[in-house]
């Protein structure tokens, strides 16, 4: 059955203002109190960017909430292993530098949350991506986009661990073949908030200049 036509209500510069806020302080947050997060208040999050946009209406992201205390040390053992790999591959000036940066809560965050791609979903029936099948990445991280500013509004902080050996994670969690791992995703209240990056306020690179981003042909 066909919802009736609807139009949302007009957001008004109240909104925009507040919406902006949202948007100046979203960071990637590694340090986390042990607070839990409601259960229930988890899965409203996770349900609010079910309805983000996506290739061809594929909807092709999956949520694994990993709570099994021994997968969430093989993941952190993980995380050690790779970041012990990736000092080693910076430049001997910033070795030392790069080894005194916090680049995960995983050890600290209530919720572990691993977002997959499912590379062949049924939804959409293939509309879309047969010429750019990338897109249906694309449409996983554009949920976790969602669920970043959803968890935000709600006061909670989300950080985004790459420094891992993704097939070793699938191992840990025995995911589908036709699975691809987009993002480990560290949840939880934050012990602090900035509207600046960590790395810029740790030294690691200096403030953007948003000029050099945008471009007209």
């Amino acid at each position: 059955m066909t919802e009736p036509h609807s139009s949302p209500k007009p957001f008004d510069h109240l909104f925009v203002s507040q919406l902006n806020e949202l948007f100046r302080w979203r960071r990637d947050v590694r340090r986390f109190q042990t607070r839990p997060i409601d259960e229930s208040l988890l899965t409203e999050l996770i349900y609010s960017c079910l309805n983000a946009p996506s290739v061809g209406n594929s909807q092709p992201w999956r949520f694994v909430v990993v709570k099994d205390q021994r997968a969430r040390h093989a993941v952190c053992k993980n995380f050690e292993k790779s970041n012990d790999l990736a000092a080693l591959a910076n430049a001997d000036d910033s070795k030392e530098h790069y080894k005194k940066l916090k680049l995960a809560g995983l050890k600290e965050a209530p919720v572990h949350l691993a977002v997959y791609c499912d590379k062949n979903p049924v939804e959409g029936k293939g509309l879309g991506r047969q010429s750019m099948p990338e897109t249906l990445e694309y449409s996983v991280v554009l949920a976790i986009g969602q669920l970043w500013y959803s968890a935000l509004a709600h006061r909670i902080g989300l950080g985004w661990v790459s420094i891992l050996d993704p097939d070793e994670i699938n191992a840990t969690l025995d995911t589908p073949d036709n699975w691809r791992l987009i993002a480990y995703l560290c949840m939880g209240y934050p012990e602090e908030q900035h509207s600046d990056p960590e790395l810029v306020r740790e030294n690691w690179q200096g403030p953007t200049d948003y000029d050099t981003k945008l471009f007209y042909r």
